[in-house]
């Protein structure tokens, strides 16, 4: 334990510091919790808790740590630039931002301008407004609108949620922003549309071009969506899916954002999740495995013809939005090491042999009764729960945390789509760190298979 905890702790047993967790701590995403796990310690793709128990993080904490933990390089990369300029607005510029937005845009492979932010979610708050100033200074401020689909999931900020689709994360946060629509995802397991993929006409990407001519196309500023909804249940789309929301938005004069918050830096197999599909995004949102979790960051690149419409004269035409502290110099020191990491040390390549070993391994649950559907992505597992194979029927709240709770029993942490849609929140996510040992992917798939056999 480092010096700073030791000092707070000093004294203090885990009651007492239970006890200060439970009068000053306010947890995300979980009702009153009294007896959280307290953290003290991390290495790879394990974490330690107060008690000295090691866990298996098979969530990357938050989907985010993705070179694993423990890096000193990554601590030593932000020290020395705290050491040198700890801050600097980016009203003007400094050396780590610049080296950071030209390596996000070689891994992009292509000329854009990179906007720093905190979060993912500010992240698409920045892109929302982009989209629509740039409409509006290209003659056509009635594109306001903006299209996603249901069961996605893009931030909390009032912009970003209104763009997800899961009605449980907005019960009593509405109104929300208006302008922003929804359609059905590509959902192969339970089609929207009645049908079943290879006889189908891909009616799940078809129907951005009737939604987006319904409303009519100059109202319509732009699509976003991952290139796998991941929170949302692992969806994962048909190969044909991407390209053709492209080839849709290009025919309308619509912009297509891709949400990279998730399945970028590596985790989809690919630098980038939508380079699986070959298509090239307008604006692309990225945060999380941007530093691997270990300083706040996100970006927004933005294609360069795009953005340099906002260089042109006049008034108001530039981009009106700051952030106090979006690209700190530390993090943005910080980011770049961590992708000069992924590039030496092959982890991109790791996590697509990751992804198709734990495919192939997981498989080993595949017939029990309550598991409907695995899904990949790179990787992203999803495990969708059932209670009856031949109707779908999802699996009860009870039986899916049950496996959660024994995994964790037995020294794994894994995830699930909670409080996204009413009655499907049953979808068992993992996501491993890209440090993740043969022998821990096989500690992965025994824990799962023994979590599943006590239901």
């Amino acid at each position: 334990m480092n010096s700073q905890l030791q000092t707070f702790s000093q004294g203090l047993n885990k009651e007492e510091l239970l006890e200060k967790d439970r009068s000053y701590m306010w947890h995300h995403m979980s009702q009153y919790n009294p007896n959280p796990m307290i953290a003290t310690e991390s290495k790879g793709a394990w974490i330690t808790d107060v008690d000295g128990n090691r866990y298996l993080d098979g969530m990357s904490g938050l989907w985010c740590v993705n070179i694993g933990y423990g890096r000193q390089e990554l601590a030593d990369a932000a020290y020395e630039q705290l050491k040198s300029l700890a801050y600097f607005p980016l009203t003007q510029s400094h050396v780590p931002g610049i080296r950071l937005a030209e390596k996000v845009s070689e891994w992009l492979g292509d000329e854009y301008r990179v906007f720093f932010s905190n979060s993912g979610s500010e992240a698409n708050e920045v892109a929302f407004k982009i989209a629509r100033q740039y409409h509006h200074q290209k003659g056509q401020p009635g594109r306001f609108k903006f299209i996603s689909r249901h069961r996605a999931y893009h931030g909390n900020t009032m912009g970003a949620l209104a763009a997800t689709g899961q009605a449980v994360r907005k019960q009593k946060y509405e109104p929300l922003a208006p302008g922003f629509l929804h359609t059905a995802p590509p959902y192969c397991y339970r089609c929207p549309f009645g049908k079943t993929y290879g006889s189908c006409n891909l009616e799940c990407a078809q129907v951005f071009d009737e939604v987006i001519n319904w409303e009519g196309a100059e109202t319509v500023a732009g699509v976003i969506m991952e290139p796998t909804i991941t929170g949302g249940g692992v969806i994962v789309p048909p190969p044909e899916y991407l390209p053709k929301v492209r080839e849709i938005c290009d025919k309308l004069g619509v912009l297509l954002i891709i949400d990279e918050v998730i399945c970028g830096f590596g985790r989809s197999g690919r630098k980038f999740g939508h380079q699986n599909f070959g298509v090239k995004p307008d604006i692309v949102t990225m945060a999380k495995g941007i530093t691997s979790g270990y300083l706040p960051l996100s970006a927004t690149a933005v294609r360069a013809d795009i953005a340099d419409c906002f260089n042109e004269p006049g008034t108001n035409r530039h981009f009106r939005h700051v952030n106090t502290f979006g690209g700190n110099p530390a993090a943005c020191a910080l980011a770049v090491k961590n992708m000069e990491l992924i590039e030496e040390e092959g982890l991109v390549e790791r996590a697509e042999q990751l992804g198709v070993a734990l495919r192939e391994k997981i498989r080993v649950i595949e017939n029990h009764p309550n598991v409907g559907d695995i899904r990949t992505f790179g990787l992203i597992c999803g495990i969708e729960m059932v209670e009856n194979r031949d109707i779908k029927q999802p699996a009860e709240p009870d039986k899916v945390t049950k496996v959660i709770a024994e995994s964790k029993k037995r020294g794994l942490i894994i995830g699930r789509n909670g409080d996204t849609v009413p009655g499907f929140n049953n979808v068992l996510t993992i996501a491993p760190p890209f440090a993740t040992t043969d022998e821990d992917l096989e500690f992965i798939v025994r824990i799962v298979k023994e979590a599943f056999d006590t239901l």
